[in-house]
């Protein structure tokens, strides 16, 4: 019984600092001016198919239904937090695209949030970035802005590793606010 007691505070401490992450993500997210990135939600495997094909969804890895489902959890999180968002831009992957799709309806595509992870992509790595980081300079900072991409783009950009439908915010310089995994 007394390892049972133990258990539960355990517990009970975990769900509250659960908590209380939330409370200070939605609190970060209410002040806008961020920047938000998403990785991209649950799509099993690892890399691209041989067949790859950018306008070809068939032969791409896409979004299992669990990835489906967390897309839409990433959706209800902004929502029900009454979380602005002002744009939403996505790889042209369609796992990114489908992402940014459930979870926010608009999107549109930017290919500086492309994956570089391929040997087929990484050629363009240092462009992408050039890329990203002229669009960020010219970015009026108003509103939240919404990134769905990819780990390497992520990690290349903020040197944090990412789950799959992770969430991080980051103010103007690209600082990390807060972060949030969505399962």
């Amino acid at each position: 019984m007394k390892y049972f007691k133990i258990i539960l505070i355990f517990f009970l401490f975990l769900l509250n600092k659960t908590s209380l992450a939330s409370e200070n993500i939605v609190e970060i997210l209410k002040k806008d001016n961020n920047i938000i990135f998403i990785r991209h939600a649950i799509a099993p495997g690892n890399g691209d198919p041989s067949n790859f094909d950018i306008l070809e969804c068939s032969t791409q890895r896409n979004l299992s239904k669990n990835g489906e489902l967390q897309a839409l959890k990433i959706g209800n999180f902004f929502k029900k937090n009454d979380i602005k968002i002002t744009e939403v831009l996505s790889s042209e992957w369609c796992r990114c695209k489908d992402t940014a799709k459930i979870a926010f309806g608009n999107y549109e595509t930017k290919n500086f949030l492309n994956s570089f992870y391929d040997d087929r992509f990484s050629e363009n790595k240092d462009k992408q970035i050039l890329e990203f980081q002229k669009f960020i300079r010219n970015w009026n900072k108003t509103g939240n802005l919404v990134f769905v991409t990819h780990y390497v783009v992520i990690s290349e950009i903020l040197n944090k590793a990412t789950s799959s439908g992770e969430i991080v915010i980051t103010d103007y310089n690209l600082k990390i606010l807060s972060s949030l995994e969505v399962n």
